[in-house]
């Protein structure tokens, strides 16, 4: 299971897209897969008051998950990394979320190859020991967003632009989803992950 799960539910400044539930934490070594799951479960029954026997987890084609039962119709997303799972929830719109273990990376060159010369001049210029935390940070989000469009990486996932923040590293992990600046029906942000050791993002389509 996740080690002690941490649960949020979060607001977006896009109109009529309810609230959206994140639950993450810390798992055991190879857990990871399993630990997520139960999460997932165990989170859409609290929301819909349905037994957790009663859910199951299936994949659509395309990959985007679904629950069945009496969580049929919510919009789920989860996400592991090595010793780290989260999921989303949201009643209203398409989730994305997307969990990342800080570990050794070419933060720079990685930048300048997957994303946009503003975001790469930004991790570029971050302090060398955070780096990695803010390559991260534009990372997560962009997989995030690719979850809640239904695309992942593919179809333009890419290369969807992600503004870095004023400040490098980001010391202040958001709470609330903002909009993109070229797409104002997607919504992102990064989340405390109760740890240094991972890196935790959700979004949002409201489109």
């Amino acid at each position: 299971m996740l080690t002690s799960p941490l649960t949020s539910s979060l607001t977006s400044a896009l109109p009529d897209t309810g609230p959206v539930t994140v639950v993450w934490g810390e798992t055991a070594a190879g857990d990871e897969r399993r630990a997520t799951h139960a999460a997932l479960v165990g989170a859409a029954a609290a929301i819909t008051g349905g037994p957790v026997g009663r859910i199951r987890l299936e994949y659509e084609p395309g990959g985007r998950p679904r629950l069945t039962g009496p969580a049929a119709g919510l919009h789920v997303s989860l996400s592991h990394s090595t010793g780290a799972g989260a999921v989303a929830l949201s009643r209203h719109h398409p989730v994305g979320v997307d969990v990342e273990t800080v570990r050794p990376l070419p933060a720079v060159p990685m930048a300048r190859r997957w994303l946009d010369e503003t975001a790469a001049d930004w991790v570029a210029r971050s302090p060398r020991h955070a780096r990695i935390h803010a390559f991260l940070w534009l990372w997560t989000q962009k997989e995030a967003i690719g979850k809640a469009r239904g695309h992942g990486l593919r179809d333009g996932g890419l290369t969807q632009r992600i503004p870095p923040p004023p400040e490098a590293p980001p010391l202040r992990p958001a709470g609330r989803l903002r909009p993109l600046p070229d797409d104002p029906g997607t919504a992102s942000a990064v989340l405390p992950a109760g740890s240094a050791r991972h890196v935790l993002a959700v979004a949002v389509s409201g489109g």
